[in-house]
Order: structure tokens, then sequence, then C-alpha cells
């Protein structure tokens, strides 16, 4: 029944469009951003840290992850490497570089237009340009 509710929300949540996301991203000006889909989350954070004018590191210390995949992946033996960052997505959302102000402002709206929650998942700092997800994160089940 588990297996069956998560498939459930997952296929909802791709079903699931990014144009307000897009739209509220230039309002609280995204400095950088990507869809999680086939790297995984810490994949496109890397991608993007690699990717910007000045050097850059992205720390995720916050996963949202939908209810019971923690314990599916983890039932599987860890094959999609999930907790990892590298799970392949099909559509896992917006990865957005935004101030702490333009994300609690996004946050706030987002969840007013399409009553969806978003957050604050890490930080970006001067850095390597590389991307790293912190020792035992947050998981946040969605």
């Amino acid at each position: 029944e588990e297996v069956k509710a998560a498939y459930r929300e997952t296929t909802l949540s791709m079903a699931r469009l990014n144009l307000t996301g897009a739209k509220l991203m230039h309002k609280y000006q995204a400095r950088a951003a990507t869809d999680v889909t086939g790297f995984g989350i810490l994949g496109h954070a890397k991608n993007l840290a690699e990717n910007q004018i000045k050097p850059v590191s992205f720390t995720i210390h916050t996963l949202p992850v939908i209810t019971n995949m923690v314990k599916i992946a983890r039932g599987v033996g860890n094959m999609f490497q999930l907790m990892q960052g590298y799970s392949a997505e099909t559509s896992g959302g917006l990865l957005m570089a935004i101030s702490k102000e333009g994300a609690e402002g996004f946050i706030k709206e987002i969840k007013e237009f399409e009553d969806c929650d978003a957050w604050i998942i890490g930080s970006v700092e001067e850095g390597t340009r590389t991307a790293k997800i912190v020792d035992n994160p947050t998981i946040i089940e969605v």
C-alpha cells in the first residue's frame, strides 16, 4: 500500500508544470536554475556550480523526498542512490540559486498560487565549483 501511495504522489508531482515557478523565478531574481532530472539533485547542483561566472559551491542540507521513498530506496539496497543525491528523476522539480529573502517570497507565493510547497534546501557560498550533501541531511517527506 505504501508503494502505491508513493507511486500516486510521484505521478501527481510529475504532472505539475513549472510555469508558475518560472514566472516567480524572474520576479524574485533567481541567479541560476535547473530542473532536477536525470543527474539527481546533487548532479544538477554540481552542474550549476561548475557553470557560474564566479566560483561557488553548493551545500545541500535538506532533501525533500516523496513520502515512503527513503524506505523503498533502502529496501532495494540503495540502488537508486537517493540519499546520496544521484537518484534520477523523471520530473524532480526546480533547483534555484536565489537570495534568502527572494526564496522566502517565492515559497509564500508558490503556496498561494498552486497550494504546493517549496523549501530552502541549502546554501551557495564562494567556493570551488562543486556541490555536496551534508552528512545526515534533513529529510522532508512530501
